[in-house]
């Protein structure tokens, strides 16, 4: 395992190492009449990346009533939940860096996110979409988008304090519930949670992501209800999803059984947060070992050696900022978890290569395009902003 690891890195790093990892503010000159020199400072690329690119969401994307609409071109009038929950949680990034100026702008999220809550449903959820005030929710209600929610949520939770500390962490609870509650889990292909009302599929991502939200809310609370459902949802993804050829775990199984056996970077990426999460939750070390095996299985089939980047998928070798970037959030929390730096490295080369490819004069990230830029999209989505800003606020402490 350690040695697939190290052996990749060691070419990597030749590639990459001409990749400026921070920007440093020259030195003055030399004082002529004594006195000291006052030590450099050094501010993080990463981080001027993701105030530049939240700077132009600001100007391109938020509204008046604190949402952020779907896109500056083919959809400008409406606002999707999971677009506005993934900037909700990259503000939380900024947040818990030390910027308390993103509070603000989260919190008037958080409230504008409360229009979307089905109001005529005993058990909440969200819906999907809704008009730019917030009005005109209805229709589907989907799993990943209420699991990472109550994900963003949560880490609000860790950088409020009083009254909207204990709303976010209720909030993220009443995810839970309507998670549990909602009928979206049942015995079909021995359990699972479908990806939406419409129960057409049961994947990869909605599962782990409701795997975390229950792992959270458990080492918070320490009720046992989502510990049950932790390990359940858990069990599932690894009987049903896991394939042990190449150590990742597949796509979906579609409503007449068929597994499609795809691997996606970001359903990979969200399962091994998941591991480490459980770590935590349960007091397990094996899932260490269990992450670590992931964050190598990944390298080994989604990562392009020859761009230095996580592809889109194993069918579709393209560039999408969120789905992309998303590994290298994974491999920010692993390195967080076992302290090999070499993580690091993936995460930081993967971030470079889509800020080469994807990125506009702008500041902000257009959609899809070959590994070397070719058929780029001219379409800037909100929630490929939103990931841009949250991981390289990540990556940030580190490089």
């Amino acid at each position: 395992m350690k040695n697939l690891l190290y052996g990749g890195v060691a070419i990597l790093v030749v590639l990459i190492a001409s990749c400026s990892k921070s920007k440093d503010t020259p030195s003055p000159a030399p004082p002529t009449g004594g006195g000291s020199t006052p030590p450099v400072t050094t501010v993080s690329t990463y981080l001027t990346n993701a105030k530049a690119t939240h700077d132009f969401v600001t100007a391109n994307y938020l509204t008046a009533y604190g949402s952020y609409r779907v896109n500056t071109t083919t959809n400008v009038n409406s606002a999707f939940e999971w677009y506005n929950a993934s900037q909700l949680y990259a503000d939380a990034a900024m947040v818990g860096l030390g910027d308390a100026t993103y509070t603000t702008g989260m919190n008037k999220t958080f409230a504008w996110l409360n229009n979307l809550i089905d109001k005529n449903d005993v058990n909440g959820g969200y819906f999907a979409f809704a008009n730019l005030d917030g009005s005109g929710g209805s229709g589907t209600k989907y799993v990943d988008d209420d699991s990472l929610t109550g994900m963003a949520y949560l880490e609000a939770y860790d950088v409020t304090t009083g009254t909207t500390q204990t709303n976010y962490l209720n909030a993220a609870k009443a995810c839970a519930n309507w998670l549990m509650n909602s009928g979206q889990w049942d015995t079909t292909f021995g359990g699972g949670f479908w990806w939406a009302t419409d129960k057409t599929v049961k994947p990869t991502q909605s599962n782990a992501l409701a795997l975390q939200l229950f792992l959270r809310l458990y080492k918070i609370t320490g009720q046992s209800v989502y510990h049950d459902w932790a390990v359940s949802v858990n069990n599932w993804l690894n009987s049903q999803m896991y394939d042990s050829a190449t150590g990742l775990y597949i796509w979906q199984i579609e409503k007449n059984g068929t597994k499609d056996l795809a691997k996606f970077t970001y359903d990979n990426a969200i399962m091994l947060e998941a591991e480490l999460l459980y770590v935590q939750a349960m007091n397990d070390d094996t899932y260490l070992t269990k992450a670590q095996a992931l964050g190598n299985a990944m390298i080994k089939t989604l990562w392009d050696a020859n761009h230095n980047v996580f592809i889109f998928n194993t069918t579709d070798i393209r560039i999408n900022p969120c789905y992309c970037v998303w590994a290298s959030q994974a491999m920010i929390k692993l390195y967080e978890a076992d302290h090999n730096s070499s993580w690091l490295t993936y995460a930081k080369a993967n971030i470079d290569q889509i800020n080469v490819v994807m990125k506009s004069p702008a500041s902000g990230y257009y959609q899809y395009a070959g590994l070397d830029g070719a058929g780029r999209y001219t379409n800037m989505e909100g929630v490929d902003q939103a990931w841009m800003q949250r991981v390289q606020t990540l990556l940030s402490k580190y490089k």
